[in-house]
């Protein structure tokens, strides 16, 4: 109810209910394992109401249509992002960084919907934008801030191409873990941090 200028109180209007965010959580969680048993093709409305335990009327009051989900999803990653490392030195950050993207990476329902969706990019302008949007604004953000911080440290050098130290971070664990898909050895990420710093090094 609110009150009005006169003093007196009112209802609120019929049909504006609040969207529970309970419910909202589930239908996002039913979403990403949809996605992981069936991929984007095949998952319906229908298919995430009935995981989620609720109506389709209460997945298209909050979204109209699958494209829209997974497109507010893909969107919620680039907000979230991951955690900037902050150990003091440009290999320690590499190495926090890798250790936290291989074990996001690593899960299965990741493993299935990041393939899927690159797939579907292929087809869809708007699911490409998205994703581009969350690895730009996500993955980069974070390697951008390492790869800063180190400047700031005397560790690199002031006018490094940032664009290709990203890709130099960024490329080669994602090119392992999800496209070769292939296991990491022991003591891989701690190589790979090392080889990775001495090449931004380099630049």
């Amino acid at each position: 109810m609110t009150e009005s200028p006169g003093g007196t109180r009112r209802r609120a209007p019929a049909g504006a209910a609040v969207l529970r965010e309970d419910v909202t959580e589930a239908i996002r969680a039913a979403v990403f394992e949809e996605l992981a048993a069936v991929g984007y093709a095949r998952m319906s409305i229908e298919g995430i109401a009935r995981r989620a335990g609720v109506g389709k009327t209460a997945v298209y009051r909050r979204w109209k249509s699958k494209l829209h989900l997974v497109l507010d999803l893909v969107s919620a990653v680039a907000v979230q992002g991951l955690p900037a490392p902050d150990t003091g030195s440009l290999e320690g950050d590499l190495r926090l960084l890798y250790e936290v993207t291989s074990r996001a990476l690593k899960h299965p329902v990741a493993g299935q919907i990041i393939p899927d969706l690159q797939a579907e990019a292929a087809r869809n302008p708007e699911i490409a934008q998205a994703l581009q949007k969350a690895l730009r604004e996500g993955q980069h953000s974070v390697a951008s801030g390492i790869v800063q911080a180190a400047v700031a440290r005397g560790e690199l050098r002031a006018r490094i191409d940032e664009d290709l130290a990203l890709d130099l971070v960024s490329g080669p664990l994602y090119w392992r873990s999800v496209v070769v898909r292939a296991d990491l050895p022991k003591g891989y990420l701690g190589r790979l941090a090392a080889a990775t710093a001495a090449g931004l090094r380099a630049l």
